[in-house]
C-alpha cells in the first residue's frame, strides 16, 4: 500500500474551510428562503381562520333558531295566525 500523506500547506487549509462555510452558508440561505414561503403560508391561512371565525359570529346556531321557531309557534297560536 502506498504512502499517500501529503502535505497540507494553511493556505490550502484555509480554502477548505473557506469552501466549508460558503457551503453552509449555501444551506442557511435555502432554510431562509424556505421559512420566508412558510411564513408566508401561514400568514393567509391565519387570515383565512379569521375570516371564518368572523362568518361564524354572524351566524345563529341551530339550537337558538329551533328555541326561536318554538316561540314564534305559540305565538302564531295566541294570535290565531296559520303557517305554512
Amino acid at each position: 500500500m502506498e504512502n499517500t500523506n501529503k502535505k497540507i500547506t494553511m493556505e490550502d487549509l484555509a480554502l477548505m474551510l473557506g469552501r466549508g462555510f460558503n457551503g453552509v452558508d449555501e444551506k442557511f440561505k435555502l432554510v431562509e428562503k424556505k421559512l420566508t414561503e412558510h411564513d408566508k403560508r401561514f400568514d393567509t391561512l391565519e387570515q383565512g381562520h379569521e375570516d371564518i371565525k368572523l362568518r361564524l359570529d354572524n351566524v345563529a346556531y341551530r339550537f337558538e333558531l329551533v328555541e326561536l321557531q318554538k316561540r314564534v309557534d305559540v305565538l302564531g297560536k295566541k294570535v290565531g295566525v296559520r303557517h305554512k
